[in-house]
């Protein structure tokens, strides 16, 4: 019994001490990115659900599209201001051709971005694709994985917005519970693959720099 309970208080303590030590990690990491080299993928922001994408994609029809919410808006400003305290360096933001990402990628960076093919909705703006994305898709997975390994230029990162099943189809079916404005952070490297280092909320990058 007093095995059964030194367990269980070992536990407790566990519990009350991780959410210290993320931070301490998420800090750790800041810290590694302001040196640069990695692309940090990023899912767009909040949108309104009641609107719909119109397929074959309408760019320049915003009628056509799902939209950034206003909730999505206010947290990608927040985001942006975040890595920018934060003293997060960023080079090319790399966007799907939607426009929630487009919005999201100049709120996130304060900056033009560059609209690409790779990362432009691979379910073809489906409902059922978005809600249940089966990473299938490997011509799509590999055109988002070679933009990821790309190394940045020196003293910069990479940020890439995209879509849920563009992620799913990249890194496989286990990332298809990415969240609206969650990233994925990949450390580049000259010799191989980038390597995942983290999976951050947006709320996360925004309580660490309000810290």
């Amino acid at each position: 019994m007093n095995k059964l309970a030194s367990i269980i208080s070992c536990l407790v303590i566990f519990l009350l001490m991780s959410p210290q030590s993320y931070a301490a990690d998420l800090e750790g990491l800041v810290s590694s990115l302001k040196d640069g080299g990695y692309v940090i993928v990023f899912r767009h922001g909040a949108t309104d659900d009641s609107q719909k994408d119109i397929y074959p994609f309408k760019f320049d029809d915003m009628t056509a599209q799902r939209q950034l919410s206003e909730k999505g808006r206010d947290m990608a400003r927040k985001l942006g201001a975040a890595l920018k305290k934060l003293g997060v360096p960023i080079g090319e933001v790399y966007t799907s051709r939607l426009n929630r990402a487009v919005e999201t990628g100049k709120l996130l960076a304060g900056k033009d971005v560059l609209p690409v093919d790779e990362l432009t909705d691979s379910g073809a703006g489906s409902s059922s694709a978005m809600a249940n994305p089966d990473g299938k898709n490997a011509k799509a997975g590999r055109a988002v994985r070679d933009l990821v390994n790309a190394l940045p230029k020196a003293g910069l990162n990479n940020l890439a917005v995209t879509h849920k099943t563009n992620v799913a189809d990249a890194f496989g079916k286990e990332f298809a519970d990415i969240r609206e404005g969650e990233a994925l952070v990949y450390k580049t490297s000259a010799s191989g693959p980038a390597v995942l280092i983290a999976r951050v909320q947006a709320s996360e990058w925004i309580a660490l720099a309000g810290s």
